[in-house]
């Protein structure tokens, strides 16, 4: 008959046996078949699709910030410009998520990649179960940490909650201007889950959190499957026939002359190659 201590000493080692068996039960467990490119659902023009573009969109910002974006949306009807894209600029977090191109994911144990066409950003989402690094700010997507969970226990990893940090700027929220703070402090929060009733569909929550904000920002997206997947190079600079000069927006035609793309716009200020030219007269 077993007395007491042998029994106490049994229980202690099941006790200590259970965090392994927990972790190994977590490491078979499948990853989902996301592996696809993905091309946008939600409308482009809005951030928050249960708004309306523009105008509509009704972001929690503090009244110095609400005054920029109205600048904003004053230069864009004046055809001034303000956006980084326009130039190819990267975009950055979390706008990178609208999908103005379409983006693969490639699912692996240690890392979830996306590879977006439109400016080719890279976004690698870690799910190894590091730290937080030292901030670097080296990315305009930011750094990722993500964690796996399987929500109704079918032995299938089912969402990726991600949080992302260290974004590199300047950075807006969409092509409206709705800005975001210059100390770069953001923080993103994604919950992805694929639809219930059609697995073609990826929603994504999307939290941002910012010093431009009253309180954090939630929308929800939602990406679709490509079958016939066509991947192709968005190389954005080889054929951008737009330039800015003083902060105004023109375009360059086919004979290379720039011309104005708004009624009345004013000419474009010449004086840097007025200054060149100068100098090299003499």
């Amino acid at each position: 008959m077993h007395d007491r201590s042998s029994i106490g000493a049994a229980v202690l080692a099941a006790a200590m046996l259970m965090p392994i068996a927990f972790a190994k039960a977590e490491e078979a467990k499948k990853y989902p078949d996301w592996d696809a490119l993905w091309i946008r659902g939600s409308p482009v023009g809005a951030w928050d699709p249960a708004n309306p573009p523009g105008r509509g969109q009704k972001p929690p910002l503090k009244p110095e910030y609400q005054a920029i974006w109205q600048a904003n949306l004053a230069k864009q009807a004046a055809g001034q410009e303000f956006d980084i894209k326009s130039t190819c600029g990267p975009v950055g977090m979390p706008r990178v998520m609208t999908l103005y191109e379409p983006i693969e994911i490639v699912v692996k144990p240690k890392v979830t990649y996306m590879l977006a066409e439109s400016m080719s950003p890279i976004r690698r989402i870690f799910t190894d179960g590091r730290e937080w690094p030292k901030a670097n700010g080296l990315a305009f997507v930011g750094l990722s940490i993500g964690k796996w969970s399987d929500s109704t226990n079918s032995g299938t990893y089912d969402t990726l909650e991600v949080e992302t940090r260290d974004m590199r700027g300047p950075r807006l929220m969409d092509s409206t201007g709705i800005p975001l703070a210059a100390d770069n402090e953001t923080v993103v929060k994604e919950k992805l889950y694929l639809d219930k009733s059609n697995p073609d569909i990826l929603r994504n929550e999307i939290t941002t959190y910012d010093n431009a904000f009253t309180q954090p920002w939630t929308v929800s997206r939602f990406y679709r499957r490509e079958h016939n997947p066509l991947f192709v190079e968005y190389a954005c600079t080889e054929d951008n026939k737009w330039v800015t000069i003083g902060g105004q927006l023109y375009l360059v035609d086919g004979d290379g002359y720039i011309m104005p793309i708004q009624k009345n716009q004013p000419p474009p200020d010449l004086k840097y190659f007025q200054k060149y030219w100068g100098q090299a007269k003499k």
